[in-house]
């Protein structure tokens, strides 16, 4: 698997794991934490024997359970460990699918909580077995409201099961759920809130009006970027800057909340392979989707907070690489960015804007600051067909 020498959270984690353990991890996102977790279940797992569901794990995402199922396959590949994903966002066949997989039982199942509650619901799974469950960005399924959803299901699985809570943040929510749902936990804490110390960071302090001619300018001509990825805050602005960066004649596609669960996954594959060499996206890629070789992340916005800021821009130098991380950042944002540097104890360099766009720039900076900026909807965008099987099964 090219795996050589254990990251900190492995190292920290993985042998209160093994030691069966109840474990709270705060680590940041391309630390490893997915390894951390997957690799002593399936140690346990091929060790001991066991009837029914032996592992939940819990995804906020159907993106998230998609490549946690991906990585279980790789590890498992050589054991008689089985898996099942179970994840909304398709059709009926698909539950129908899910179903019948369910029916036929398997050791671990990766699903999102709102999926599993409908089969649960439904009478399909059995959680009565369950030996550890695993709340993987638990941070994220709180603040996308899950809590219910989580609640239910841990009611469903026995009380000495062994408990994983793992999270990019700490806030007091998660400290209370872990002392609501764990027995005595082992803690572990790992980086948060710093970027990695490979990523090089810079802003353009522009105004909205110029971003797009300044991303164009960055892009254009530069063949040695394989994979260039920008973040946007609406669904417009990422329609608007994909359609214009195509209009350049660049190979740009968007993912935001419009498209289908099929767009999404075929565009990430293009992405992934090499065939789409531009992402532009929403904040649904910002967090756990784990593509190596990306070279710049772009902030079309500032984020919401120095934790988003984090998660964006840990999409490129992930393990041993270095990347690059842009911001274009407006006048209204300036002092939230300011906020984030200070939280990262930090001082993002300015970097100039380039001469053949001194001109826009400066009459940008003249002109009052816009109330929309780039609010509303769009159009446009590249158009991908494809599908992913509703559910693995292995044997």
């Amino acid at each position: 698997m090219g795996f050589e020498t254990a990251t900190p959270v492995q190292e920290q984690a993985i042998p209160f794991i093994l030691d069966k353990k109840d474990v709270l991890a705060c680590a940041q996102t391309g630390t490893g934490k997915t390894a951390a977790f997957l690799l002593p279940i399936l140690n346990r797992l091929t060790e001991e024997p066991h009837e029914g569901i032996d592992t939940l794990i819990l995804e906020p995402t159907r993106e998230l359970a998609v490549q946690v199922d991906q990585q279980l396959e790789g590890f498992s590949y050589f054991t008689p460990v089985s898996s099942i994903a179970v994840y909304g966002g398709r059709d009926g066949q698909s539950m129908e699918q899910e179903k019948r997989a369910l029916k036929g039982g398997a050791d671990i199942i990766v699903a999102t909580p709102g999926r599993l509650i409908a089969h649960i619901n439904l009478g399909y799974v059995d959680l009565s077995t369950i030996k550890c469950l695993i709340l993987d960005e638990a941070d994220r399924m709180l603040d996308m409201g899950f809590i219910q959803d989580i609640r239910g299901i841990i009611n469903k699985t026995p009380r000495d099961r062994q408990t994983l809570l793992f999270s990019a943040t700490m806030p007091p929510k998660i400290r209370t759920l872990s002392k609501q749902i764990m027995n005595k936990y082992e803690e572990v804490t790992i980086a948060v809130s710093k970027p990695a110390e490979k990523i090089i960071q810079g802003i353009y302090e522009v105004e909205d009006g110029a971003k797009i001619p300044l991303v164009a300018h960055l892009l254009t001509g530069k063949k040695r970027l394989k994979r260039v990825l920008i973040f946007a805050g609406t669904k417009r602005s990422v329609k608007d800057l994909a359609i214009n960066l195509e209009k350049q004649g660049m190979q740009a596609g968007d993912i935001h909340s419009d498209l289908d669960q099929s767009e999404r996954e075929l565009r990430l594959r293009s992405f992934k392979n090499g065939t789409l060499p531009i992402i532009v996206a929403t904040d649904v890629l910002a967090r756990g989707i784990d593509i190596k070789g990306i070279d710049v992340v772009i902030n079309f916005d500032v984020p919401n907070d120095a934790e988003d800021y984090v998660h964006r821009i840990g999409r490129t130098a992930r393990a041993s690489a270095s990347g690059v991380a842009i911001t274009l950042v407006n006048r209204k944002d300036r002092h939230r960015f300011r906020r984030i540097e200070e939280l990262m104890e930090m001082k993002v360099h300015r970097l100039p804007i380039p001469p053949e766009l001194a001109e826009l720039a400066e009459a940008e900076a003249k002109k009052k600051p816009s109330k929309g900026s780039g609010r509303g909807r769009g159009r446009g965008g590249s158009k991908h067909k494809g599908s992913r099987k509703p559910y693995k099964k292995k044997r």
